[in-house]
């Protein structure tokens, strides 16, 4: 299989997934090695392709199909309650895009998260508490913003008074 054709199997893979496809997967699937598929993708994303990198693996996002209203929302809390924020997001039906700090040194920082549901949000968890990897929030004092896809204005709206009942909004 030559490049273009293996990067265009890249994208009808990642596109037919409901979930992220790791480039181990990817990889054993084109029998080709991990680094190869890790080159393709950055070429797919220098090509236009919104290809996302996420901790379980490659997506093609997929809120823009019933989530049209963008928003950021600024949150604070501890570590330990990041599961609980972002339950109380997928729960009320919000896609969270991502988690962005604003570092002293390096400026806004900003982490890739894309979570849809439960399953997601406990993944995330998972990986973040079997790794020594601190959450962005961390070097903030608790303090962050998330980028959230939700249906409407009024949708997220919402969203972001069920976090203020739950005190994770800083207003």
């Amino acid at each position: 299989m030559d490049t273009d054709s293996r990067r265009k199997h890249i994208l009808s893979i990642i596109t037919g997934q409901n979930s992220p496809v790791s480039a181990s997967a990817l990889a054993k699937t084109l029998n080709v090695s991990r680094q190869v598929v890790v080159g393709d993708i950055a070429l797919l994303r220098a090509q236009g392709h919104e290809v996302i990198a996420t901790a379980r693996g490659y997506l093609i996002p997929k809120f823009k199909e019933s989530n049209r209203y963008i928003g950021k929302i600024v949150c604070r809390h501890t570590p330990e309650n990041t599961v609980f924020e972002l339950y109380a997001m997928v729960d009320a039906g919000a896609f969270v895009i991502n988690v962005i700090v604003e570092h002293e040194l390096y400026g806004e920082i900003t982490g890739n998260l894309n979570l849809s549901n439960r399953d997601d949000v406990d993944a995330f968890i998972e990986k973040v508490e079997s790794s020594e990897i601190k959450l962005l929030s961390e070097l903030t004092s608790g303090i962050h913003l998330h980028t959230v896809a939700c249906r409407d204005n009024k949708h997220f709206e919402q969203v972001c008074k069920t976090l203020e009942e739950k005190g994770f909004i800083i207003k």
